[in-house]
Formats: structure tokens, sequence, C-alpha cells
């Protein structure tokens, strides 16, 4: 395997340097408008052009866990898990027709003061504080730990190695954040273009490695056409539910992607949660009007088609050489088989340059969504706890000055938690770390969101209620369900795992615990006194779409068709 030569260094250097200048001139050019308040610091209130906030929300999406676990699980389970990429750009529909016009409408710049102008500041204080935790303690972290891994991978350091790029990674984010959600943004353009070419870089020598090993020249296409006919099982987006006989690995396949059910199930709280209630997303779009909000979503969403083809298609690529005698080593470093090392594996074969290119593509993804992550951490500190209960008066300086505060301590927290893996993140795997922790909240979290925007009758203590209950039924569905109920019902079929423990597939929990909980915040609900949120506006022409964004969302929607109708 090649290792890094001068070549890649310079072009690595070069885009360190591209992204570096640039954020400061944007951040000059700020400056020397005078343009220094809260809402521009955090929300780059009304400065972010369309494309701008559409690349902006693809580059703090892709980062290591997406490039490294997206195509670990390409390689275990194919074309099925481009579901997390495709259905995502249904619900950057949705967030864009009906989520945003709420937000905007209300002016809500935090997901805190939508659930304190929603419900009640008791809401809006627990959510606060525990997205903090979350934010911290898991997204960010993971983000760092998961990135410095993989670079260190590709670059063949050890320990030591790995601890300079996790300084090296959380520096180089600190500079872009503390410029504030402009320079975010802006750069952020940068950072998608540089992820796309290097992403494709990939993808190119991904398929010209399995033409060569099949004696078909250098040719792409016909690696990709190869790759069809070797392995057909990995280009099925929906898998069958297994069947006595069934191999252990096809169960464990099915117990990641359970085929048709988790289409009505956790696929759309997993997406609708993330695009439409997540702070770190739509912080984004919140600074704009209506109508660049919404075409830079839908220009995300857009985006998202074509991403499995940079995250994913490198993973099935990895799965087919190994089946058919390649990349045996790259595979089972460490003593044993590990999807997880497909993307590394095959940029290891990278000409000397591209590797250069590709490693600026990994390390764009990670620095834009550790820059967009300390800045909403921030936000949420500065905005919904610091300014609301700990200085009232804070001016605006001020509120921007913690703001910065904020985003140094956090990065330096996650490189504390990082050092030596002290959350385990690299033992369970960086993907499954991340939707271990946050799946047990998302039904909950999005139960009260998706009722408050709609049922004016939903109360604070029904929303209380439901954050509870939401955490609850994800525990119960999720380990005990098989042992208290038995391993088949009306609601849901239970599997042996490899481990030989009976379990539920994770996105038909989620599903049944959003079930649970919408029943839960409706009864309270109910049983309490009818409280009308007069501060909180809501009516059916917000939701109107001009003919820019429906010709959008057609065009979308007619690609997304014909992707399923092809790989069904």
């Amino acid at each position: 395997m090649n290792k890094f030569t001068t070549i890649d260094y310079i072009i690595f250097l070069i885009y360190f340097v591209i992204v570096s200048t640039y954020g400061y001139m944007v951040y000059r050019k700020k400056h020397k408008k005078g343009v220094s308040g809260s809402h521009d610091f955090f929300l780059a209130e009304g400065s972010l052009t369309w494309w701008a906030i559409g690349a902006s929300l693809i580059a703090s999406n892709i980062s290591a866990e997406q490039f490294i676990g997206a195509s670990g699980q390409g390689f275990t389970v194919g074309v099925a898990v481009a579901a997390y990429e495709w259905i995502a750009a249904i619900a950057l529909i949705i967030v864009a027709v009906w989520f945003i016009p709420v937000y905007l409408k209300n002016k809500i710049y935090t997901m805190p003061q939508f659930l304190e102008t929603r419900y009640n500041k008791w809401v809006s204080l627990i959510m606060a504080i525990f997205w903090l935790f979350l934010y911290v303690i898991v997204n960010l972290t993971s983000i760092l730990y998961l990135g410095a891994v993989a670079i260190s991978s590709l670059l063949g350091g050890g320990v030591n190695m790995l601890h300079i790029i996790i300084i090296g990674l959380a520096v180089f984010a600190l500079a872009i954040a503390l410029g504030g959600m402009k320079v975010i943004g802006y750069t952020d353009v940068i950072q998608v273009l540089v992820l796309v070419i290097g992403g494709l870089a990939t993808t190119y020598i991904a398929l010209t490695l399995v033409s060569e090993h099949f004696g078909l020249g250098k040719n792409a296409l016909a690696g990709f056409t190869a790759m069809l006919k070797d392995s057909p099982d990995h280009f099925h987006m929906i898998l069958a539910k297994p069947k006595p006989g069934d191999s252990q690995e096809y169960v464990n396949k099915y117990l990641l992607l359970p085929g048709i059910a988790m289409y009505f199930a956790g696929q759309w709280i997993v997406n609708l949660n993330y695009w439409g209630c997540n702070q770190y997303i739509t912080q984004r779009a919140l600074g704009a009007d209506m109508k660049t909000a919404r075409t830079g979503i839908l220009f995300a969403g857009l985006m998202k088609l074509a991403m499995p083809i940079i995250v994913i298609l490198p993973g099935i690529a990895a799965y087919v050489l190994y089946k058919n005698g390649a990349l045996h080593n790259e595979m089972t470093a460490g003593g044993h088989l590990n999807p997880d090392n497909s993307y590394s594996a095959v940029l290891g074969f990278l000409p000397n340059g591209l590797k250069g290119l590709s490693v600026a593509a990994l390390t764009a993804a990670i620095v834009a969504s550790l820059a967009g992550k300390a800045n909403s951490i921030s936000t949420i500190w500065t905005m919904d706890i610091y300014k609301k209960y700990i200085k009232k008066d804070a001016d605006e300086k001020g509120m921007v000055g913690m703001g910065k505060w904020v985003i140094a301590l956090c990065l330096i927290i996650s490189i504390a938690l990082t050092w030596s893996d002290t959350l385990g993140i690299g033992g369970e795997g960086g993907f499954t770390f991340i939707q271990k922790y946050t799946g047990f909240i998302s039904p909950g979290i999005f139960a009260i969101f998706i009722l408050g925007f709609f049922w004016k009758r939903t109360t604070g203590a029904g929303a209380i209620v439901g954050i509870l209950t939401g955490f609850a039924m994800s525990v119960l569905f999720n380990n005990y369900a098989p042992a208290l109920f038995g391993h088949e019902t009306f609601l849901y079929t239970a599997f042996l795992n490899k481990d030989g423990v009976y379990e539920i597939p994770f996105l038909i929990c989620m599903g049944l615990s959003f079930l649970f909980t919408m029943i839960a915040i409706v009864l309270v609900s109910l049983a309490g006194p009818k409280i009308n949120p007069r501060s909180f506006v809501l009516d059916k022409g917000m939701f109107k779409v001009d003919p820019r964004t429906l010709a959008l969302i057609v065009v979308t929607l007619l690609l997304l068709a014909a992707l399923y109708i092809r790989f069904w």
C-alpha cells in the first residue's frame, strides 16, 4: 500500500491554505461592515445564499462516520444502506415545505426557543441541557475521534500520530468556528467541493480496481457492471424478511435494515428528527428569508441523492474485491475482518496526488462537521441558558464573546474524551455508537416537535411525558421486549443476533417507541386543561410553495423514484 508522498502533502497543504485564506477573507469583510451581533455570529442572519445553505448542510452532515461507517455498511449490506441518504431527500422536502415556515414565521433561532414558545420554559430548559450533553459528549467527540482514527490509519501513524491529528483537527475547526456562522457557511462551500471531488476520485479508483481484477482494464463503468453481475445481492434496496434456514449473516443484515418494514417505522424518525428538529442542521436556514431557506434546503436534498456514490460504492467495491481474493490484508488489519476498513483499504491504492486529495476530502468533512457542531453548542448555551438564566443583561458583544469561549471549551472537552477513547467509541464502532445514544431519544423529541407543529391541543405536560416515554419505550423495545412479551407479536418479530440473543431491528424499535410516545402525549394533553399558545403562529398560508420550489421538489422526487425502481 502506497504511503503519503511529497505531492500528497503539497495538495493537502494547498487545500488547507485555500480554506483558511477564504475563511479569513469572509471574516475580514464581515468586520469591515461592522457586523458583530449575536444573531450574525450564531445565524449569519440574512447573509447566506441558498447555495451556501445547501452546501453547508451537506458539509455538516457528511463526516467520518459517513465515509467510514457507510462504506462499512456498504461492504456488509450493500446499496440498501443508501436509504439513509435517499429518504433524507424526502425528509428535506418535508422540512422545507412544512417545518421551516413554522420556525421562520415564529422567529425561531434555536430549538429550545421553539419549545419555550410552543410549550413552556421547563420543556425548553430540560431539552437545552440534554442537547448540550448529547452534542458535546456523543456527537462532537465521535466526529473528532473517528476522523482522527481514519486519517491516522491512512498516514500509517501510531498513537502519537493519532493525538497530533486530534489536536490538529480541533484547532482547524476552532479557527473556522470562531469566525461565526457566515465563515462556517461559506467555507463549507469549498469543503463540499473538495469532499465531492476527492470522494469521486476514491470511487473511481475503487471501480477501476474491480475492473482490473476481472481483467477488464482500467474502466470504471466496466467495474460497476462487474459488481452488479458478481454480487447482485448487494444491489437491492429492500431486504426480504429472514426465513427459517437463512444464514446468520443475512439475519444480521436484516437487523440493520429491516426491509420494507423500516419505511413504516424508524427510517422517517431518524431523518425527520435529524434534518428538522436538530439545531446543528436547522441553524443554517434560520437566519434566512423563506425563499432562500427553502431553496437551500431543497438543493441539499438534491445533492443527497448523489451521496451514495461517494460514501457507499467504495464499500461495495471492497466487498467484491475481498470476496474474490483481494484486499485480504487491508480488510483484516487487526487480525479479523472489519468492514469499517473498506474506505481506507480503497484509499491505499490511490496514485500519488489523489491520495492527498482524498485525505483532504475526509478532512474537509470532519472539520466542517466539527465547526458546525461547536457553533450549535455555543448557540444553545449562549441564547437559551446564559442569556436567560445566568446574565440576563448580557449585551451583544458579551454574548458573542461567551459564544467564542464555549466553542473553545467544548472542543477542549472533546479532545480530552477522545485522547484515550474514554467513551469506548472505537470498541463498538462509530456509527453504532452514534445511533445507540441518539436513537434512544429521537422518538420522544420528534413526537413533541411534530405534535407541537400541527396540534395546538398538545400541552407542556404532554411534552415532558413524551420525552420520558420515548426514552423508556426505546429502552424497553431494544433490550427487554422479546423476553417480556415473546419473540413474535403482532407488533414485531425478534431475531437471534450474532451473540445468540433475540433482538428487534433497531429501526422497528424506533417506530414502536414513537407510536407509544404519541399515544402518551395525546392522552396526557387531552386529560389536562386547554392551553392556547397565543404567541405561537400557525396558519395554512405559511405552507404555500412558489413555482421554483415546486419544480425542485418534482425533479428530486422523479430522480428518487428512478433510483428505487432501478435497485428495488
